[in-house]
């Protein structure tokens, strides 16, 4: 009997070649290469029907005996699993028993209430506009650019069908109108109308959140599941008196704080309800409160029908009067194309071409909003958009927005969707930016994605996000990009943007299907019989489309950052772990790979690395410093992100009983803060024992020169031979990957 490489290592079972072809099938014992001595490729491992082994029900639910988590001692820490990778090595049940929700949670004496089900059914969009006109907002433009962007949620942004509502509020609130059903242009422009024309009065934000209730309830008794989009630029110290009544009430309140003054209790409503926190800095050019607005779509409504935004700019122009560039419009989206252009001072001349060059004109010129708008009718032609726009004020600010739908409704269109991974934090703990890129369900891949972070003064911070699978990137290629961001600069709130661009000879859509992460069990072992399992799917990982070119923005919200002082050292945090450590053997040099670090988790360049080895995967990841130590003074680490490549000669180890060696990686930045132990990649000393029967002679190939690494900055040889004595004799030395953490 074989025992299987997995948690637990308990499972019994055997180890079979079974072909099936044509209906019959063929089952025999697996051979054993005479020159790998491996078992050959299409060995599988197909347990016993019947087993003893209680553990693991993350790995074998299917298993009837099989009824607990893995424990500390029968958990498989060699197994080259996600579990090992993403815990530490640490079994399920030791995640589980040392987690906060678990330790704070009190075990149940008597047996669970018996379930209550409810049926719900989605509802068309009921929203209210809850507008701040107190007397601040009579400053720096305010109340215009919260009527721009409200004007363009109306426009543009809010779909067909919905119903929408509107209260103003300052000391006290006013309730506009009543909710009213949007299917034509009719009703938007009707709304328009009641958007605040001046501004003055204290700000009472309960009060226009209860006359929301009051206008939500005109069209429906029950809140659930309607919305509340708030908009302030002022502090209300009442405003913590309504907390227990928004959430009781079902309603989901979406909270947009304008300029410095964030009320904590609003963004804690947003959060409890559901809602959607954003910052916007008041600075037009960063275009902050028409994207907060252009991210209010529908979470319900079909994707054909939700508004894509393509693009969202800004420039402050002294001397040079002209703003110029290009909107792709690709054949995932071109329906409902709307183009927005808006100002501070004086209404700009606006020039528009489509790919074919022919200038678009019929903008409508709204002058006491400082904007002006254009719908392109039916479907926009796919290709390059280009437009100009010069100034007739010294300075101006000019910004343009495009959005779109999508152009089939059985065709997907490529979405961008942002966000962090805390919505609060506190200095100097890092944040990780996430975007992922999407058509329907498929990933995106190679796309150039950039991030914008704006702090609360308007401060703004850039970052290339990478889909590579090191440093803040768990998986590769699986479309999601991020990076880290540490960047702090004050204490308040800070915005998320993010730009992405495919180009034609760059971004490509991944065909393979995602991946199902449950075991195969290929079949079982009953009284001593196969019996088969249908076949797993083949997958070509390599399936991929070139795509076309595209763009799109996305705004991923606001967080809250806390505890930043005033002066702070420049150097706070170590390089990034490195965790996808790979090995390949080359003749009779073992080859590493890895993704370099930075100095600042994966920003910069470390200053060097420390390569270790040990015959115990415990004692490397658990007592780093004592393993034995690879000379790498040759080896410098490049700028972060970039491919590393070392290579080094084994020669004896001296460790009885050693039948693996793990290597490992910590790095160094230039002022000594060191990094969390990589990824552990393993080296095998494995000399399978078979039957005679069971081993068969390969038939010899043409033999294909392996190239010989070059040295140079990245590659580099050497190992430490006093402290290092490697023995292989009689054995071949098979290098395999044993995954550590990436949290």
């Amino acid at each position: 009997m074989k025992t299987i490489n997995m948690c637990s290592a308990g499972i019994s079972g055997i180890n079979r070649v079974h072909k099936c072809q044509g209906g019959s099938c063929i089952t025999r014992t697996c051979r054993i290469d005479s020159k790998t001595k491996l078992y050959e490729k299409d060995c599988q491992f197909f347990p016993d029907k019947v087993q003893t082994e209680k553990a693991s029900i993350m790995f074998t639910q299917s298993i009837d005996s099989v009824v607990e988590f893995c424990k500390e001692k029968t958990h498989n820490q060699e197994a080259p699993s996600l579990q090992n990778k993403k815990c530490n090595f640490r079994s399920t049940w030791e995640v589980i028993s040392s987690s906060e929700d678990f330790n704070n949670t009190i075990p149940m004496v008597t047996p669970p209430p018996p379930p209550v089900f409810s049926l719900l059914k989605i509802s068309q969009r009921i929203v209210c506009l809850v507008l701040d006109k107190s007397g601040s907002m009579a400053s720096y433009d305010r109340l215009n650019q919260m009527n721009q962007a409200a004007k363009y949620f109306l426009l543009q942004i809010v779909e067909n069908g919905s119903w929408v509502g509107m209260v103003h509020f300052d000391s006290t609130a006013t309730i506009i109108n009543k909710p009213i059903q949007i299917i034509s242009s009719d009703e938007r422009n009707t709304l328009l109308a009641w958007l605040p024309t001046y501004a003055g009065g204290g700000t009472s934000i309960c009060s226009g959140i209860k006359s929301a209730f009051q206008v939500i309830g005109e069209l429906c008794p029950h809140l659930d599941g309607s919305e509340i989009v708030l908009l302030t630029d002022g502090e209300d110290h009442t405003a913590s008196s309504c907390i227990d009544e928004v959430k009781q009430s079902g309603a989901i309140v979406h909270f947009i704080a304008f300029g410095t003054a964030a009320e904590e209790a609003v963004i804690e409503m947003s959060k409890i309800t559901g809602g959607r926190h954003f910052y916007a800095s008041g600075k037009a050019q960063n275009n902050g409160l028409i994207d907060a607005f252009g991210a209010l779509t529908s979470g319900n409504t079909e994707l054909s029908q939700k508004s894509l935004q393509l693009e969202s700019k800004g420039l402050t122009l002294n001397s040079n009067p002209w703003m110029n560039d290009t909107v792709i419009i690709d054949s995932t989206v071109g329906k409902d194309t709307f183009f927005l252009i808006t100002w501070n001072s004086l209404p700009p001349s606006i020039s528009l071409w489509d790919p074919n060059g022919t200038i678009m004109e019929n903008f409508t010129v709204d002058a006491t909003s400082k904007m002006a708008y254009l719908s392109i009718p039916g479907t926009a032609k796919v290709g390059t958009w280009a437009y100009s726009l010069q100034a007739k004020a010294n300075p101006e600010t000019l910004t343009i927005t495009v959005t779109s739908r999508a152009a089939n409704s059985s065709v997907p269109p490529i979405t961008l969707n942002a966000k962090m991974n805390k919505d609060i934090n506190s200095f100097p703990s890092p944040m990780i930016v996430y975007a992922e890129i999407l058509q329907g369900f498929v990933p995106v891949l190679g796309a150039n994605v950039t991030a914008v972070i704006e702090s609360q003064s308007g401060h703004t911070e850039v970052l290339e996000l990478l889909d590579n699978g090191a440093g803040a990137d768990s998986f590769k290629n699986d479309g999601v990009y991020s990076r880290y961001f540490t960047a702090y600069t004050e204490n308040g709130s800070y915005s998320l943007k993010v730009w992405a661009h495919g180009g034609a000879n760059t971004a490509r859509l991944s065909l393979q299907p995602p991946l199902n992460r449950a075991a195969y069990i290929p079949g079982w072992v009953v009284n001593g019989e196969i019996e088969a399992n249908p076949p797993r799917p083949e997958i070509d990982e390599d399936t991929q489309t070139t795509l076309e070119d595209f763009s799109r923005t996305a705004s991923g919200g606001a967080f809250v950052v806390s505890q930043v002082p005033k002066y702070f050292p420049d150097d706070l945090h170590p390089p990034s772990q490195i965790t996808d450590l790979d090995a390949t053997l080359q003749e009779d040099e073992i080859i590493l790979t890895w993704t370099a670090p930075g100095d600042n988790f994966d920003v910069g360049k470390a200053q060097h690395y420390i390569i270790k080895i040990s015959g115990s995967l415990l004692d490397l990841r658990d007592s780093f410093d004592d393993a034995l130590q690879v000379n790498t003074t040759d080896l410098s680490p490049k700028e972060a992100n970039s491919k590393e490549i070392f290579a080094f000669k084994p020669g004896n180890i001296s460790e009885e009983n050693a039948t693996h060696i793990f290597i490992a990686i910590k790095s160094i930045d230039k002022s000594n803060l060191t990094s969390k132990v990589s990824n552990i990649a393993q080296v095998a000393l494995f000399t399978p024992q078979a039957n005679p029967d069971d081993t068969y002679p390969t038939p010899t190939p043409t033999p294909t020169p392996t190239p010989t690494p070059t040295t140079d900055k990245g590659h580099n040889s050497g190992v430490n031979i006093s402290t290092l004595v490697l023995s292989v004799i009689g054995s071949i030395v098979i290098v395999n990957i044993i995954l550590s953490t990436t949290i």
